[in-house]
């Protein structure tokens, strides 16, 4: 008699079992969600503002759901998670936390996301992956609770995506992240003490910077508010601002400068900060910094000293617009000075290279990475050596280190996918009747995670209000896909994923 082979079945991740660890940890996140809406609520409270209902109920919500993932989902963790848990539960839980964050903006009475789904979830969303673009408009009038939580919502965007570069991303190897596993992402007992004293060490880093930000911008001029919220979003790299002309509103005192290095602080990898504290005083002089700090000195010299030849600015004004706006864009904060696509077309062209640069990886910055553009450098290199000494042996190594043909294919494979999809993207911005310009610089600055694009619209003192609501939902996807390294979200569309 022929044996009957049984069908497949979907995979035990779909099993209550086997989703159980990644609801629990969704439940803790909608926890901490809600535990963040005091502060602005109680900000409202103080104003007398009528906004502080709608975080109120927003945060009822977020605890309540919270609450219930973790008590029918406790003891979830007690086997640690696999890799497809992994892999769900890194979408799914920014997905979610983006989504009660919209809440406060679709309560609230304010503007053009009270009442607007689409406006309220493309800000929510913009915030948490610490992109920076806008639908807002009238910010040095807006409600504080409402400024404050839209800053909240960056900063815990940055510690949430170092958390991911550090103790997901690797793992999973996605996109030559693997080169950076080291044993702080290893799921064994042995290092569970570790992981939690690095997590520990990063997280106060984080906040001692973000300290020391705003006491800077408070000293230099800034009113306490202002300084607390542009600290959380310079160091989380996230560029909400509480004025319409970002930070071209405060300019005396050097403040300019100071916003500078604490977007770069941003932009170096939180571990290095880490390793530094633990007594090694050349930890920051990594490969990726000198990279980084190379790259952003030349192009903001090079562009400060065109702006004063062509007349523009005086010779202080030049080099500080310059360095100030470079850096923003490279380290993806999105802040702007002045109105750099006035700049001149080929300053324009610059600046929309610079949107898919990003800063380095493990910071708070989003966009391709300083190291994915090292490693194309070291296989670029060694392809040309072999074309002019095909039997000579040229090693290939990155930062002391033996690079693997894995960790190579993966960052080809990253740079192919990104770049395929931002073809998609900008096609699909522009069926929605958006021009070329918009459309482009749209994706581009929404898959790098930088904020502002170029054009009238979305250009550095426009905002996305005025785009089709089709648009917005579609950027909002492209933010998240863009800060969660593209495959994370991309590998829950194949079919296998979900089998056995």
């Amino acid at each position: 008699m022929k044996q009957v082979r049984p069908r497949k079945t979907a995979s035990r991740i779909l099993s209550r079992q086997g989703l159980r660890p990644v609801l629990f940890l969704q439940g803790t996140m909608l926890l901490a969600s809600a535990l963040m809406m005091l502060p602005p609520m109680l900000v409202d409270l103080w104003y007398r503002n009528a906004d502080w209902l709608a975080f109120a109920l927003a945060g009822a919500i977020s605890l309540l759901g919270g609450g219930l993932l973790v008590w029918r989902n406790a003891g979830g963790l007690r086997h640690g998670l696999t890799l497809r848990q992994a892999f769900l539960l890194t979408p799914t839980s920014w997905i979610a936390v983006a989504g009660v964050g919209a809440l406060p903006f679709w309560l609230a009475e304010y503007g053009s996301v009270s009442g607007n789904l689409a406006n309220a979830v493309f800000e929510s969303v913009s915030g948490i992956t610490a992109t920076g673009a806008t639908v807002m408009s009238g910010l040095d009038h807006a409600p504080p609770g409402m400024l404050l939580w839209r800053a909240i919502l960056q900063w815990m965007g940055g510690i949430g995506i170092i958390a991911s570069a550090i103790a997901i991303l690797p793992a999973l190897g996605i996109g030559g992240m693997q080169l950076f596993r080291t044993e702080s992402s290893d799921r064994s007992e042995k290092a569970l003490p570790r992981v939690r004293q690095v997590v520990l060490v990063i997280g106060l880093t984080y906040l001692g910077l973000t300290i020391l930000a705003a006491l800077s911008f408070w000293l230099l001029g800034m009113q306490p508010f202002d300084a607390a919220a542009h600290a959380m979003t310079t160091v989380s790299t996230g560029g909400f601002s509480t004025s319409d002309r970002s930070f071209g509103a405060w300019e005396a005192n050097g403040i300019q400068w100071v916003a500078t290095a604490f977007m770069l602080a941003g932009a170096v990898p939180f571990v290095l900060y880490v390793r530094m504290l633990a007594g090694d005083a050349k930890a920051l002089w990594d490969s990726q910094v000198r990279t980084m700090l190379t790259m952003l000195s030349v192009v903001a010299i090079a562009l400060g000293a065109w702006l004063f030849l062509s007349g523009q600015y005086g010779l202080e004004h030049a080099f500080r617009h310059a360095a100030f706006n470079v850096v923003s864009v490279v380290t993806t904060t999105g802040f702007a000075s002045q109105d750099y696509s006035l700049w001149g077309n080929g300053v324009v062209g610059l600046f929309f290279i610079l949107t898919f640069v990003g800063g380095c990886t493990g910071s708070t910055s989003g966009g391709i990475k300083i190291f994915r553009f090292e490693i194309l450098a070291i296989m670029l290199r060694g392809h040309f050596r072999r074309l002019l000494n095909p039997n000579g042996v040229f090693p290939r190594t990155y930062a002391g280190r033996q690079v693997e043909d894995g960790v190579i294919n993966s960052v080809v494979a990253f740079m192919a996918v990104f770049f395929i999809c931002y073809g998609v993207l900008t096609i699909c911005l522009m069926a929605f009747g958006l021009d070329f310009m918009t459309s482009a610089s749209g994706a581009a600055t929404a898959l790098a995670n930088v904020g502002p694009g170029l054009g009238v619209e979305i250009g550095p003192v426009g905002n996305f209000e005025a785009i089709p609501a089709g648009a917005k939902w579609l950027l909002s996807a492209a933010m998240l896909l863009g800060r969660l390294e593209l495959f994370t979200i991309l590998i829950l569309f194949l079919p296998r994923f979900w089998r056995e």
